[in-house]
């Protein structure tokens, strides 16, 4: 299929997977620059309807770059594939690693979230809550 169909169908999985599974937050992936300017752009668009979706709903959304994810898991920013998914399985107590490796990519950087950002989304979510509620008493003291 054609670009835009493709990307509708990514957004289509995203919010079927949302509507699911409903997370309190969503990771995604920074895009950085790579040499094959045809993968970036792929991954930026897939990131942008990921960003969109989570946004439409609400959730707080958190960006992590690869290296970041893999110096989480590993503690090697520089660490490979395998080294990954052998740690994401070890963390998690699996029989081995997610498979295909992209998945276990994925779930180190929603652990690589949990560990790192998942205490700042809820100090936000803290604070637009406080806020909303000192707004919602200075509406009701003005009355």
């Amino acid at each position: 299929p054609a670009l835009p169909q493709r990307l509708v169908g990514i957004e289509r999985g995203i919010e079927e997977w949302l509507d699911r599974y409903r997370p309190d937050a969503v990771a995604v992936e920074r895009v950085f620059a790579q040499h094959n300017l045809s993968t970036v752009m792929g991954t930026a668009q897939a990131s942008g309807i990921a960003l969109v979706c989570a946004a439409r709903r609400g959730l707080p959304v958190a960006l992590h770059t690869p290296s970041e994810a893999k110096a989480a898991i590993t503690g090697s920013g520089r660490a490979d594939k395998a080294q990954v998914g052998t740690m994401v399985a070890r963390i998690l107590g699996l029989d081995g690693p997610p498979k295909p490796a992209d998945a276990a990519d994925a779930v180190a950087l929603a652990i690589c979230h949990i560990w790192r950002g998942g205490a700042q989304a809820r100090v936000a979510q803290a604070q637009q809550d406080f806020a909303r509620k000192v707004e919602l008493a200075r509406r009701i003291r003005g009355r």
